[in-house]
């Protein structure tokens, strides 16, 4: 029997497979805005620089999908805690199958779904990532190298995310690929940059799968083996400078005394 999981996972262009989840959304009203669309890029760009050994089509189909329950600014605990695990049992009415669901319901740790699957490992990556990349209204997104530490020393730093070493080389590599329109930027910040500038989803298809794609990708395979050989020197090397980690772990101790402060004084 035809359904929307086999409709979306046959088309294997990623654009036409962004549209098609466009579409769903304006019909159903699930979640799926920007930000969606910036982290399924930043997944595939990690899964095929870094040479990841996943299903690709069906990694980044599940990035389209497994936040299909959230709720934009939600403020509710128990939305936020039970909004994967919503998502996947929708998704599972649309003819996707158990692990397809199971991945989705992984990318985040609320539903204490165990053992893992290897891919929800990359949608907790990116979702975490991207989200930090990006501004909410109560701060600014941050530079991708203070993002990195703060996902490894701060969001995961109790768990095991079996790509999160591979994950922090490959920002490290985006951080020395620069694009250049009038003036040179970095390749993630261009991103960000688009994605802070473009007004609407469709728009922001486009300008991210027919403009940014084919420069990053020409960009990284011009300068791949260079940037190979420089990255794996050392395979034992930290993922940043103590220098740049000791700046990022100071601003989250500051930042937890506030909040510390903050809280005594509302008591």
């Amino acid at each position: 029997m035809d359904t929307f999981a086999n409709y979306i996972l046959d088309e294997k262009d990623l654009a036409a497979k962004m549209e098609i989840t466009y579409y769903l959304a304006k019909k159903t009203k699930i979640f799926f805005d920007k930000s969606v669309i910036f982290k399924t890029e930043i997944a595939r760009m990690f899964i095929d620089y870094m040479k990841i050994d996943v299903d690709k089509n069906l990694v980044l189909t599940a990035c389209l999908l497994c936040n299909c329950k959230k709720v934009d600014n939600a403020q509710d605990i128990e939305k936020i805690h039970s909004y994967a695990k919503k998502g996947a049992d929708y998704l599972l009415t649309l003819g996707f199958d158990n692990k397809f669901c199971k991945m989705c319901e992984e990318v985040n740790r609320y539903s204490n779904s165990n053992p893992r699957e290897k891919e929800s490992d990359i949608l907790e990556l990116v979702d975490q990532f991207g989200g930090m990349l990006l501004d909410r209204p109560e701060r600014i997104g941050f530079k991708p190298d203070e993002a990195m530490v703060l996902l490894e020393h701060r969001n995961l730093k109790d768990q095991y995310n079996r790509f999160l070493h591979t994950f922090g080389e490959f920002v490290q590599m985006m951080e020395q690929i620069e694009l250049s329109d009038f003036t040179s930027i970095k390749a993630l910040r261009k991103l960000v940059k688009i994605h802070n500038e473009t007004a609407n989803v469709k728009d922001f298809i486009k300008k991210v799968c027919y403009e940014y794609e084919p420069k990053i990708d020409k960009a990284v395979e011009n300068e791949r083996k260079e940037l190979k050989d420089q990255m794996f020197k050392d395979t034992n090397r930290p993922l940043f400078s103590e220098e740049t980690t000791k700046k990022i772990l100071a601003h989250i101790a500051e930042e937890n005394m506030q909040g510390k402060q903050l809280k005594n004084e509302n008591e």
